[in-house]
């Protein structure tokens, strides 16, 4: 297991829009490994393979306090939402520091499959549906400040240049 490099925002490698999941093999089991090393380490609740450069549909989710409820979700797809929308204040590893509040839909039923190739579904509602909406974002290749005005993109832009600049 490794912990992978994250792409920080505005990288144009955030936009690109994942491509699914074709075989169930140890190179995927390992993929999910080291993004869930990644996320914990960071620490945070979820991780979209866009994010550390693999532009495959695999999510790694774990809200629990005790971070040992690592959930994958593999080829993840919403196949219903509430019309009820929330408000919740959302961050993400590819833009640390930065809290915003942006409306999701409340609750989502999400089709994937796991690690090994198994289908599921599960209906989720609070931080789960907005983490898996949120992930589920990175592998269309939209960041969650893209959800802000055009102010508040520009100004979380000129926030993350010093950082980029650290990080190289």
């Amino acid at each position: 297991m490794a912990v992978r490099t994250l792409l920080r925002y505005p990288d144009a490698r955030l936009h690109q829009v994942a491509r699914p999941v074709q075989v169930f093999d140890d190179r995927l089991r390992e993929l999910v490994r080291d993004m869930a090393e990644t996320m914990y380490a960071a620490p945070g609740v979820g991780l979209a393979a866009t994010q550390v450069d693999v532009h495959e549909r695999v999510i790694v989710i774990d809200i629990s306090e005790t971070h040992d409820q690592l959930q994958v979700f593999v080829n993840p797809e919403i196949v219903s939402s509430s019309g009820d929308r929330k408000v919740y204040e959302e961050g993400c590893l590819s833009v640390p520091g930065i809290y915003e509040e942006v409306e999701r839909p409340d609750r989502v039923r999400v089709r994937a499959f796991d690690a090994d190739g198994k289908p599921f579904e599960v209906d989720a509602d609070g931080l789960l549906a907005v983490c898996l909406q949120h992930e589920m974002d990175h592998l269309n290749g939209r960041v969650f400040v893209q959800y802000l005005s055009r102010l508040k993109q520009s100004r979380i832009r000129a926030r993350m240049h010093p950082l980029e600049r650290e990080a190289a």
